[in-house]
């Protein structure tokens, strides 16, 4: 049985889908949860901290359903680049 892809891993998917190059999928955490004006000592900002470390569980999680391909594995100087697989390619097509 296939699974099923959560809402943020949708989520995370289409933007990397959007990327013209291989993309680090941290590199995407602004857009998907944005600072603003939130800065440490903010009330809110313990639960976007935990937002933020919530979206690399996501996306090991897009990496073991096999919905991303690393084309450039981490190297030191920075993480694993990817791109969406072809599973991830149907899954963000609903097939």
């Amino acid at each position: 049985m296939k699974q099923q892809a959560t809402d943020d891993e949708r989520a995370l998917l289409a933007l990397i889908s959007r990327s013209p190059e291989p993309v680090a999928m941290s590199s995407l955490f602004p857009e998907l949860n944005p600072a603003g004006d939130i800065r440490e000592g903010h009330p809110e900002h313990d639960a976007w901290v935990e937002r933020q470390i919530a979206w690399y569980g996501v996306t090991v999680s897009l990496h073991e359903k096999g919905l991303v391909e690393v084309v450039h594995p981490a190297d030191g100087s920075r993480p694993d680049l990817v791109v969406v697989s072809d599973a991830g390619n149907r899954t963000l097509a609903g097939t």
